[in-house]
């Protein structure tokens, strides 16, 4: 996804300071992250609308992963996370099902006739 955009402000939605506190933090697959928040993650505050939490992505330096940290009050943190998780997982097992797709068509091309 690129460089990842830095956190300037608060949303007004997010009470500070008590929404800052004890944020949900969850690891997600860095490859899987423009496909959640689109490209340089122009989604994110859309989904930060909806969802009246705050983002923040912080890509791990010694791993493939990026933590993705949400600030809000209890409830809608919760929700947040477990809507993300949702998101994660749906685009991990898409983009599997696409490799195993090409797996078998690329399998396809070497078993047929022709090549008998």
């Amino acid at each position: 996804m690129g460089t990842l955009p830095e956190r300037k402000d608060i949303p007004p939605w997010v009470k500070a300071p008590e929404d800052l506190k004890d944020p949900e933090v969850l690891q997600v697959q860095t490859q899987l992250l423009e496909a959640m928040f689109g490209p340089a993650g122009s989604r994110i505050l859309y989904i930060e609308q909806v969802s009246k939490v705050m983002l923040e992505l912080k890509v791990l330096e010694s791993s493939d992963l990026t933590e993705i940290v949400v600030y809000g009050s209890y409830l809608y943190k919760l929700r947040a996370r477990w809507m993300l998780q949702s998101m994660a997982e749906w685009h991990r097992q898409r983009q599997e099902r696409g490799m195993l797709k090409l797996e078998d068509a690329m399998k396809a091309l070497e078993l047929g006739p022709w090549m008998k």
